[in-house]
């Protein structure tokens, strides 16, 4: 069963290529984690895996439009997703319109449990790159 979640648009203060280009090397996500988060992470240009709490997670990038978008897929994850990040155009040329959609096969017990957490963790990471990207 699929389940769709949109995040919120946010208007981040930052370039759009800049922006992209901050997501476009899996590479980028493990240098921003604590050092006490990088064990059992690793990354090259296009995927990273993660070991947390006995899953293992990858994510592989199967898609870039440069400036514009980037897809994101499961790579070896317990269930099915598919994660799109939007770098739209703001009326500001040194902003971002961001958002992301995730789409991901839940059955009903997993869709119950962990749905809304999906959905707060999708509007966080828009709400983090609006107001402390570094």
């Amino acid at each position: 069963m699929s389940a769709q979640y949109s995040s919120k648009h946010g208007i981040v203060p930052r370039p759009q290529a800049e922006l992209y280009m901050a997501f476009t090397d899996m590479r980028s996500f493990l240098a921003m984690l604590p050092e006490d988060k990088k064990e059992g992470v690793t990354a090259d240009f296009d995927t990273i895996t993660a070991t947390v709490q006995g899953f293992t997670i990858g994510v592989k990038v199967t898609r870039r439009e440069p400036y514009n978008y980037i897809e994101l897929q499961d790579n070896g994850a317990p269930f099915h997703f598919m994660v799109s990040l939007h770098f739209d155009p703001a009326d500001d040329p040194g902003k971002t319109d961001f958002h992301i959609d995730l789409l991901a096969d839940l059955n009903v017990m997993m869709k119950m449990m962990i749905g809304k957490r999906l959905q707060e963790a999708l509007d966080k990471v828009v709400d983090g790159l609006c107001g402390n990207i570094a």
